[in-house]
Formats: structure tokens, sequence, C-alpha cells
């Protein structure tokens, strides 16, 4: 009876992924990350430029894009053109090269912002010695996407870290260098991450020959 009781008090608990359309999200085409970097342009947003810019060029999980300190990319006052982070997940280090565009925008949220080594690159109303969190960059690639008239329940922050990867393999096949920028363990897990079709994979096997 107790048992009861209790059960008929307690809240129903409310799965996570109510509401929310679940599996990969596709990424951005090159349409969309202009568009996106006009409308961020347009309404003065210096560091949701810079962010958006760098999760492209980076090809990083969420939960690294927010980690980054200011010395990681600009540890002489300027943006430089390759870094390197170690990935939480994997606890593995993973290079990128960050385009002219990019360096450009984090200078300038650089410069308007008076952020120096040793602080976290982007920070959120928890204070300067915080860094955002991956909830609240996930608020933020929703708006992004949502400001372009895109779907916001059709991609996430995953979208980000594919596009710049999947335009790569698309424009290359080299799923090694992919691999590698993505900073993925096995191939078997960029050819998931891709959603390489058997076609794909046999075409590019026909390119090369032994």
């Amino acid at each position: 009876m107790q048992d009861q009781v209790k059960a008929a008090r307690s809240p129903k608990r409310v799965p996570w992924n109510k509401g929310k359309l679940t599996g990969a999200k596709p990424p951005l085409r090159l349409k969309h990350v202009w568009s996106i970097r006009t409308k961020l342009q347009i309404d003065g947003r210096v560091r949701d430029l810079a962010m958006f810019n760098l999760a492209i060029d980076s090809k990083l999980r969420g939960c690294d894009v927010v980690a980054i300190r200011v010395e990681v990319i600009a540890a002489g006052g300027h943006t430089a053109n390759r870094a390197t982070v170690r990935q939480k997940k994997t606890g593995r280090p993973v290079r990128f090269e960050l385009s002219e565009q990019t360096r450009q925008a984090v200078d300038d949220y650089l410069q308007a912002t008076g952020k120096r080594p040793g602080e976290f690159l982007f920070t959120g109303h928890r204070g300067p010695e915080r860094s955002l969190t991956t909830r609240q960059y996930a608020r933020l690639v929703s708006e992004w996407i949502g400001s372009i008239g895109l779907d916001p329940r059709l991609f996430g922050t995953h979208s980000l870290r594919r596009t710049k990867a999947t335009l790569i393999y698309r424009r290359t096949g080299n799923l090694r260098a992919v691999q590698l920028l993505l900073g993925h363990t096995k191939i078997e897990s960029t050819v998931r991450y891709l959603g390489i079709e058997v076609d794909d994979a046999l075409a590019i096997a026909e390119q090369v020959d032994v």
C-alpha cells in the first residue's frame, strides 16, 4: 500500500528526448555556413561569429570548443594559423587549421573583449573564470540555425563538427585525412560519422590501383 502511495506521489519522469528529433545531425551546407556568417556580421555579434567560425574550422566537439583557452590559439596576441587541442572524450590531441576569416573574427573578438592568455576564450553568465557551458553553446547553435530559416531540431552542435569534415571528404575522398582531423582512433568511426555509403567506399577503392 505504501509503495502505491509513493508511486502516486512521485512525479512521472519525462524522457530527455521527448519532443526532440534524435539521431545523427546532418552537416550544414556551404550556403548555410555563409548565411549564418553574414547574419552574425550584420547583427554585430562579434563573439558568436568568432565561435561559429572556430567551431567550423576546428571540427571539435562542443565540449572542446567551449573549453578552449586564449593561449591555445592566440598565445602571441594574434590568432595562429594552426592549433592543437586535447580532446576531452578521448584524451588525444588533435590539430586543426584556422582560416584567414576565422583568424580575423577571433582577433576582432579578442580586441573587443581584451581577453588574455590564461582565460577561457568563450565565457557565459557565470563569470570570466568559467567557460561557456555545452548547453549554452547548444542553445546558441540552435539560435544561429533558426536565424536563417532552418529548423533547429534537425541540426545540432555536431552539425558544425561535421560540416568541414564532410566537405573535405566529398572533395578529396581521403578518409584517412578526415580521420586525423576529427581525432578518431579508428577509421570505422569516421566512416560511420560521415555516413559514408558502400557506393562511396567502392568509388574511392576504384581510384586506387595495386
